[in-house]
């Protein structure tokens, strides 16, 4: 349907389009009364009355120019206003600028940077002090002060006092006004300006200034103030002022208007005053002649004329006749522009109506060609519809085979990698088995050199089979994301290189040039070593592999910097066969083989990708074939985003794994007979495996009493019955496994001191945690070495014997903690707690204490005597004898008293006992003490 609709639409298009542009186009010229397209700033120094009538005539003579805009700020008599407003206007762009400066040289500046801007300025009233500006509109000062000062000399027949107000000083109309008025009064010598001063243009300045020259008591004929409000200001001050002849006053500005200089002179609080043209409308009129690019005239001058009681009135009524004028064609204009407004909306809608009804009739004579075609294009699209279904249902079809085919091959990959890693686990328990007695042939047995070889030669294979182990059961891990690293702050370089030396023999063997080299900077640095380990194993194990006699493998340590971090740089180069092109890409993917006839899994290069971007670091390969082969790796020295790990506490480095473990069935006897008369420490040994157990039993029965069992339940019956010093058990066994042993031991009251170490055969991290989360005091993985065995027996035991010789000494725990259980202490407590409560009772005996306790008498006996060395009873006499040495202190009792209070059958056995521990009588230890 769209491929025959598509030639309408684009006609539809096209047409709202044209009628788009036509309503714009009618918009735009119908607001062109209205819209402003040039910008007049106005920036005035004060806000007096002379120039607000300067606004208004600016304001009304721009309304007669449509298209332009007047914006007025007023600085109120502040410099630094009118600057900031100037630079305002600057920053805004206006197309020009209209100034009536507050004083020349502060002004003169900014004035000119915005004719550097290109703006134009008219100045108007007052110049600068540069002749940068681009029109002048104003009357000449100097020459309205010389009129002045003629018809002063005309009015004082050239004879009296003048009392002068001046402006603002600094202002170029003060400055030119006086020395206009004093070019004329100076030709007169009996003519003295006897009071000058200045009053900045104000009423109440003025007020002020004229108050000062009459409390002078300086006789004035004259008063002439620059301009009308101070002359209305020297009138207020001499109305106040009573006793003296009022001078004559004479002002500048001759506004029209109920506060205007006509109406003051009329009203009799002015003698006369001298017009003095605002300029307002020229000023607008010389600036549309300069938007416009018309001639103007640049110097425009305003002349002046004498207002006084001859021509006020007539004055004064032709004021405001014209201000009628403005007043009603202001009006005017205000209706024009309404009416014109109207006429414009008219006509758009007129215009817009006749555009819509076009619009409608094209749109029914597409709608109707529409129709025709949408039932043409609607067959065809049925037919294209029923062919796309049927290749959709197909496609759905296949999606669905593709994802079930998916499903099967993921689970049986997941099915093969839980198989090898079953597999894999099975193995180290017979590894154990195999490596363990070689090591003790290699240390004990008097071999021939042959004999050696050949069991270094076994030691070496079973090196090989755990670390393919550890690489199934590493890619696994990492499968499951269950792979964690634990970092350690060491340094790289010692690290690499004790793993190149022990490749040296082996490039000898094989007449290969084996090289390994760093450059000089530290290298310490976050890294996990075991995981580096795998990868320089990876890397050289290939390059050895790969690489024919007399050829090279080089090793290299470098530093680098990649935006400002630092990376250590491990470099493995050989001159091997190298990699064809078509196979780089794909070295790194798990399973691949280069060639298929090689031997290998197919996954240690892709582990070693795995491990180095498990440090935030980045592996890749260059190769040519037949030259050789470098693999590139770099590991930041900072880990920012891995935390750091606390590793779990083991015997050595090297043991820190966890493992599963091989379960064989065999029944075996609870009741077993053990010798408890001998002095070796007694350890309990639970494993299913019963070669296991004859190998480890072989290892300790020289230093140990060994009692076995089969299993975790057996175990923790014979841990009850028997209390042994020490606990080996397996963890993954029938019954009860070795996790829930050591939970049931270290909960159980009568065996919650016995130290557990777990033999495991799994990897799995969480599997280590779950061990000491159990209470475990070592956890030590599978092939284990013998010698790292029998020492952290040995330790384990050593600090138990450290614990009961501290409640030998102490009988409490004080802030001693880091090797007793919490139950052991609780236990203690309250062994302590009930003596002394049945203190005095001399008939409390073992079974009731047990009783009490909740433990058999055997069990109590064996309690007492594993965390402190000494039988129930002796513990009890030395608690009764602690006491008493602290009432024989503390108190006034006899010792008779004493001995009976602490539970002695009689003074004399009191006596005796006293003395066989304290080393001397009661009597002697009182009179030493007191």
């Amino acid at each position: 349907m769209d491929a025959y609709l598509r030639p309408d639409l684009s006609t539809m298009n096209k047409t709202l389009l044209t009628f788009l542009f036509v309503v714009f186009a009618c918009w735009s010229c119908t607001g062109d009364r209205t819209n402003k397209h040039k910008i007049i700033a106005v920036s005035q120094c004060s806000d007096d009355a002379w120039r607000r009538t300067m606004n208004n005539e600016m304001l009304r003579e721009a309304s007669f120019y449509p298209g332009f805009e007047v914006r007025i700020k007023t600085a109120h008599d502040s410099n630094q206003k009118q600057i900031r407003d100037i630079e305002s206007f600057i920053a805004e762009g206006v197309d020009l600028i209209i100034v009536s400066p507050n004083e020349a040289i502060p002004l003169t500046p900014v004035i000119e940077k915005a004719m550097q801007e290109g703006i134009p300025v008219v100045l108007v009233d007052r110049k600068i002090s540069s002749g940068k500006y681009t029109a002048f509109v104003g009357a000449d000062n100097f020459q309205v002060g010389k009129e002045v000062g003629v018809y002063t000399v005309n009015l004082l027949n050239g004879k009296g006092n003048i009392a002068e107000i001046r402006g603002l000083k600094g202002s170029t109309p003060d400055s030119e006004r006086h020395r206009g008025f004093m070019s004329v009064i100076q030709a007169q010598p009996q003519i003295q300006v006897v009071y000058q001063d200045y009053g900045s243009w104000l009423r109440s300045n003025a007020k002020e200034r004229m108050t000062d020259a009459l409390n002078r008591n300086i006789p004035i004929d004259l008063v002439f103030a620059f301009n009308d409000e101070m002359a209305t200001g020297a009138h207020e001050a001499l109305t106040v002022t009573t006793g003296i002849k009022k001078p004559v006053l004479l002002g500048i500005d001759a506004l029209p208007g109920t506060e205007g200089g006509i109406q003051k002179v009329i009203n009799g609080t002015l003698d006369a005053t001298f017009i003095y043209p605002t300029g307002g409308e020229k000023a607008i009129q010389t600036a549309i002649h300069i938007l416009n690019n018309e001639p103007y005239e640049r110097e425009n001058t305003l002349y002046t004329a004498v207002v006084d009681k001859t021509n006020a009135r007539v004055l004064k009524l032709q004021t405001d006749q014209i201000i009628q004028h403005q007043n009603r064609i202001g009006q005017l204009n205000v209706v024009l522009d309404r009416n014109l407004a109207q006429y414009s909306t008219q006509r758009s809608l007129l215009l817009v109506s006749l555009l819509v009804l076009f619009l409608i009739t094209i749109l029914l004579v597409l709608l109707i060609r529409a129709y025709s075609s949408k039932n043409k294009s609607n067959k065809i699209l049925e037919s294209q519809n029923i062919a796309i279904s049927k290749q959709k249902e197909e496609l759905s079809e296949q999606r669905d085979q593709l994802i079930a085919l998916s499903k099967n091959l993921e689970e049986a990959t997941q099915a093969k990698l839980v198989f090898f890693t079953n597999i894999s686990h099975e193995f180290r328990t017979p590894l154990t088995l195999i490596q363990g007695p070689l090591d003790s042939l290699m240390e004990k047995e008097a071999l021939t050199a042959g004999g050696k070889r050949l069991i270094q030669l076994m030691r070496k294979n079973v090196q090989v089979l755990l670390k393919l182990i550890d690489q199934i059961i590493d890619f696994r891990k990492y499968e499951n994301g269950k792979m964690q690293l634990f970092f350690t702050l060491t340094d790289l370089k010692s690290f690499v290189s004790d793993i190149c030396d022990s490749f040296i023999e082996f490039g000898k063997k094989k007449h290969i040039h084996f090289s390994f080299t760093a450059s000089k900077h530290d290298f310490t640095l976050w890294f996990d070593s075991d995981k580096i380990e795998k990868i320089c194993y990876n890397l050289l194990s290939n390059a050895f592999k790969f690489t024919s006699e007399n050829g090279r493998i080089d090793v290299h340590l470098e530093r680098i910097k990649v935006q400002g971090d630092y990376f250590a740089q491990i470099t493995v180069s050989d001159t091997g066969v190298g990699i064809p092109d078509h196979h780089i890409q794909r070295v790194f993917e798990r399973f691949y083989k280069v060639d298929d006839r090689a031997l290998g899994s197919g996954i240690g290069l892709h582990l070693t990708k795995v491990l180095v971007e498990l440090h935030n670091g980045e592996i890749h390969v260059e190769s040519a074939e037949g030259k050789g082969t470098r693999f590139i790796v770099t590991i930041p020295f900072k880990q920012k985003e891995i935390p750091i790990v606390e590793q779990y506490p083991t015997i050595n480095p090297v043991m820190d794994l966890q493992e599963d473990m091989l379960i064989v069935e065999g029944p075996e006897d609870i009741e077993e007979v053990v010798s408890l008369q001998t002095d070796k420490p007694l350890v309990l040994l639970v494993e299913d495996n019963v070669d296991v157990r004859i190998y480890i039993k072989s290892l300790l029965v020289d230093s140990f009493e060994i009692i076995e069992a089969q299993n975790g339940q057996v175990g923790l019956l014979k841990a009850m019955k028997f209390v042994p010093e020490l606990i080996i058990s397996d963890v993954q066994m029938d019954v009860m496994d070795g996790f829930e042993l050591c939970k049931q031991i270290k909960e159980n009251l009568s065996t919650s001191h016995i130290p557990v170490i777990l033999l495991t055969a799994y990897t799995l991290d969480e599997q280590r945690a779950m061990g000491f989360e159990s209470g475990a005091d070592a956890y030590i993985p599978k092939p284990f070495n013998e010698g790292l065995l029998k020492i952290r027996v040995r330790k384990l035991i050593e600090n138990r014997e450290k614990v009961k010789n501290y409640f030998q000494k102490n009988l409490t725990f004080g802030e001693r903690k880091e090797n007793v259980a919490e139950i052991d202490k609780s236990f203690i407590n309250k062994f302590r707690k009930l003596i002394e409560e049945r203190l005095i009772d001399s008939d409390l005996n073992v079974d009731e204490i047990g009783k009490s306790l909740g433990l058999s008498r055997v069990q109590l006996y064996r309690k007492i005597k594993s965390l402190t060395n000494y039988a129930p009873n002796e513990l009890v006499r030395i608690i009764r004898l602690k006491a008493s040495e602290q009432l024989l202190i503390n108190s006034e009792k006899s010792i008779s008293e004493i001995a009976y209070d602490t539970g002695f059958s009689s003074p004399s056995y009191f006596t005796k006992c006293f003395k066989e521990y304290f080393s001397e009588s009661p009597t002697d230890y009182v009179k030493r003490v007191k």
